[in-house]
C-alpha cells in the first residue's frame, strides 16, 4: 500500500511539474502577444504617420506647382501684351515706314517673340 501511495505521489508530482511548465509557457506567450500588440499598434501608428507625411509633402508640392504655373502664365501673358503694345506703338509712330501694318510686324517677329518668351520662362524657372 505504501508503494502504491509513492507511485501515485510521483505521478501527481510529475503532472504538477508538467502543469507548471505549461502555465509558465502560456504566461510567456501572453506577455509576448501583449508586447507585440503594443508594439504593433506603435508600428502601425508610425506607418500611418509616415504615409500621412508623404501625402502632405506631395500635396504641398502639387500646390507649389500650381502656383508656379499660374505665375508663369501671368508672366507670359504680361510679356505678350507688352510686346503687342510696343509693336502697335512702333507701327503708329512710323518707326518702320514700310511695315506700318501691325499684323505684318507681328508676323515677321513671331519667332523672335517666342524666343524671347522662352528665355524669360527659363529665367523665371531658374529663379
Amino acid at each position: 500500500e505504501k508503494e502504491i501511495w509513492n507511485r501515485e505521489r510521483l505521478l501527481l508530482q510529475k503532472s504538477l511539474k508538467q502543469a507548471d511548465a505549461e502555465l509558465s509557457k502560456l504566461r510567456a506567450e501572453l506577455r509576448s502577444e501583449a508586447f507585440l500588440r503594443e508594439l504593433g499598434s506603435d508600428t502601425e501608428n508610425a506607418v500611418l504617420r509616415r504615409i500621412y507625411g508623404k501625402y502632405l509633402r506631395a500635396e504641398s508640392f502639387r500646390k507649389a506647382l500650381i502656383y508656379q504655373k499660374k505665375y508663369l502664365l501671368l508672366l507670359l501673358g504680361g510679356f505678350q501684351e507688352c510686346e503687342e503694345a510696343t509693336l502697335a506703338l512702333i507701327a503708329r509712330m512710323g518707326g518702320q515706314p514700310s511695315y506700318t501694318d501691325l499684323e505684318i510686324i507681328t508676323h515677321h517677329s513671331k519667332g523672335f517673340t517666342r524666343f524671347r518668351s522662352a528665355v524669360r520662362v527659363s529665367i523665371a524657372i531658374s529663379r
